[in-house]
């Protein structure tokens, strides 16, 4: 859920240097060229398992047949995006959100109008496209809370619209996904230093994102294959409480005061997105991290060329990485999983690498959810050093 006012940096340094220090189960039939990878486990957007609660047992009144058989970590995400989707806030619909007497029980005219704009969408879907999700709240809001009907002639005689398809196709000439996959290895510091790499703990601060969020002081464990937890503490601010993301290579959890679920056990399409996060943890593996088909073109991000190479997580994460033709390192990664109201992108973009023991690291990153956006500044890495047991444990 979007909240301006409190930032949730748990959240943005968790997955941000998990990529390095650090979906799509119902993709477009458009593009039947880029299939998702034969899989055994669920779907990303699966129902609960037999033990837990789904958001309509766990809310009140979740009552939308689309939603409420979602976990609750997924249903958290589909809430992002229909904020996102149509330039709200959280508190826009439930009063008092951010604060420590928000009201997420009542019903609100804008609740109301939500419920049956899904049950709209969800039908449209269902008649039109056999189900498929070629319809979401963004198709027609593009961040406005009431859509436009009619094109501005500015609009028709300026700039293309710059708007990019979630999914690509491989690029004509284009080098394949393991060959760029291979330079950014090399350019980490070579296949053998990262094979080494067996644990990392990272410590540094957060810098907030126009001023919000920021102040926190932040440790990130790390150890092979999958294991990452991080917790962010407000030494100034104690009222904010201690945040925490954490994956013991089956089982996550978050812990982030004044969310609107403040702490819960991650399933579905946010735990898939933690795995993915823990095991390019340790980017030795991405090549088997990231899996096939993968498709490579050419773009631009900011001032740089970058190659994008686009493959799969677990579950049919869809993963979009850029990297600098310069330097052939990661500048940024997009991974997208999926809702019934739309995709949830996740985006972490990396900046001043430094080498330790031998290994490049991004020293600077800054992560972009649908809650908002944080700035992260490291200032120490330490590597294969002993991880005590009980950071991975639920917090």
């Amino acid at each position: 859920m979007k909240m301006k006012s409190i930032a949730t940096p748990a959240l943005a340094a968790t997955a941000a240097v998990g990529v390095f220090l650090a979906g799509a189960a119902l993709i477009n039939r458009a593009s039947a060229q880029t299939p998702a990878p034969k899989k055994s486990a669920p779907k990303a957007a699966a129902a609960k398992t037999s033990t837990e609660k789904n958001a309509g047992e766990s809310f009140k009144n979740v009552t939308t047949p689309a939603l409420k058989g979602l976990t609750v970590a997924d249903f958290m995400g589909a809430m992002g995006v229909i904020s996102a989707d149509l330039g709200l806030d959280c508190a826009d619909c439930h009063p008092g959100a951010g604060s420590d007497k928000a009201d997420f029980v009542i019903d609100t005219p804008q609740k109301v109008t939500a419920r049956r704009m899904i049950n709209m969408v969800t039908a449209i879907n269902k008649e039109n496209f056999g189900g498929v999700q070629n319809v979401t709240c963004w198709t027609c809001h593009h961040g406005k809370e009431k859509p436009a009907t009619t094109i501005t002639l500015d609009k028709l005689y300026g700039s293309p619209n710059d708007e990019k398809d979630d999914l690509i196709t491989q690029g004509e000439g284009e080098p394949t996904g393991a060959q760029v996959l291979d330079k950014y290895i090399a350019a980490l510091g070579g296949a053998q230093k990262l094979a080494g790499l067996k644990s990392w703990v990272a410590t540094g601060t957060s810098v907030g994102y126009e001023g919000l969020g920021g102040g926190g002081s932040f440790t990130v464990y790390a150890e092979a294959p999958d294991k990452r937890a991080q917790v962010i503490i407000f030494k100034d601010h104690p009222e904010r409480g201690d945040t925490y993301r954490v994956y013991n290579g089956k089982t996550g959890w978050n812990k982030t005061p004044r969310n609107a679920v403040p702490e819960y056990e991650l399933s579905g399409s946010e735990l898939a997105g933690m795995r993915f996060d823990a095991l390019m943890a340790f980017p030795g593996n991405i090549k088997t991290v990231l899996r096939p088909p993968l498709r490579t073109t050419t773009t631009e991000l900011g001032d740089k060329d970058v190659e994008l190479v686009q493959g799969f997580g677990p579950d049919a994460l869809v993963v979009s990485l850029y990297f600098d033709k310069k330097t052939n390192l990661l500048v940024r990664m997009v991974r997208y999983s999926n809702t019934p109201v739309g995709r949830v992108p996740t985006q972490i973009d990396y900046d001043d690498y430094r080498e330790v023991n031998g290994i490049k690291f991004p020293f600077s990153y800054t992560f972009s959810w649908l809650d908002g956006r944080d700035a992260f500044k490291i200032s120490k890495v330490e590597v294969n050093i002993p991880i005590d047991a009980s950071k991975f444990a639920k917090p």
